[in-house]
């Protein structure tokens, strides 16, 4: 008996561990039924918010590659000799021959990777002048100003200095974030299902890409003025007055002014008189002549009555 109740218990824990073994895996595919709804509904209610019009999916595409675009940036070099900095001069050198001294910074400029952007010149023998606009890159800046002063004597020096690290940092960081825009809206285009997003993505795609053109061209003249600096040069010859020396007053400057005044006046007057002379010449000789002739004609009557009267005899005095 005891060996049969023993056997009996047997079963009975088996019949339990497997009820409880179906009971667990009951469970889990339960489990697993509710997480995959889940994750069905989840993926459709992504699948209903994603057709919110083409400028909702624009902004956000946009943002995420521009949040991309910059965090791939990294943070800009500003060390001082990796600064962007525009250098321009002016100066001003008496030089004995106008003409070679120009050929001589000419050479110079050449030596150096640069060219003439502008040449102006008044030839007057001695007080001749010739202004001259340099290009030359910016790390030959000093070494073309120190060539240019030794040519003859420096009267006048000038130079300036504009930092645009800053401006040029935040200029890159804005073409980079634009690119990014502009890839975006080139993607949304090519996914475009109806007209009205056709023509919404591409005015904004125009928009966005002369935003960037834009944002390029200012760049580009950055770079073009950090790169090449920017000398005005004026060689004076012997004779040529600064313009302090132009600016002279006192008794004999005023005189001077005077006697120009005088002259110009005079000059003015002739001129009027000589193109009055013609009109003089044609009417006033017929009408001074006609004007004698009227005035003898008013005379002769008169003469002509005198000569025909007689004498008056004077009355005899009587005597007292």
């Amino acid at each position: 008996m005891t060996t049969m109740g023993a056997g009996m218990d047997g079963r009975r824990g088996r019949r339990r561990g497997a009820l409880l073994a179906a009971g667990t895996l009951l469970a889990a595919l339960a489990l697993a039924g509710c997480s995959a709804g889940d994750s069905g509904s989840d993926s459709a209610g992504t699948a209903a918010e994603a057709p919110q019009g083409a400028q909702g999916a624009l902004d956000k595409g946009s943002d995420a590659d521009a949040a991309e675009a910059g965090a791939g940036a990294g943070a800009p070099d500003l060390r001082v000799d990796q600064r962007a900095i525009i250098y321009t001069g002016s100066m001003r050198v008496q030089v004995t021959d106008v003409d070679a001294a120009a050929r001589e910074v000419s050479a110079v400029v050449t030596r150096a990777g640069g060219f003439i952007g502008g040449d102006q010149r008044r030839s007057a023998e001695a007080d001749a002048v010739a202004e001259l606009q340099l290009r030359v890159p910016a790390a030959k800046f000093a070494q073309v100003v120190e060539e240019v002063a030794k040519l003859g004597r420096q009267q006048s020096r000038e130079i300036n200095t504009q930092d645009v690290t800053e401006e040029t940092v935040d200029l890159e960081a804005r073409i980079v974030t634009q690119r990014a825009r502009v890839d975006s809206a080139r993607r949304l285009l090519a996914r475009a299902n109806s007209i009205a997003d056709l023509v919404s993505l591409e005015n904004e795609l125009g928009r966005r890409e002369a935003d960037l053109a834009s944002l390029e061209a200012k760049k580009r003249r950055l770079a073009d003025l950090t790169a090449l600096s920017t000398i005005t040069v004026s060689l004076a010859g012997p004779a040529a007055k600064t313009d302090e020396e132009k600016a002279e007053t006192g008794f004999l400057v005023g005189l001077k002014g005077g006697w120009e005044a005088f002259v110009t006046s005079m000059t003015v007057l002739l001129t009027v008189l000589g193109a009055l002379l013609p009109w003089l010449v044609a009417f006033g000789v017929p009408l001074t002549v006609l004007l004698l002739v009227l005035r003898r004609r008013r005379r002769t009557p008169a003469q002509v009555a005198q000569v025909s009267a007689p004498p008056q005899v004077p009355a005899a005095r009587s005597a007292p």
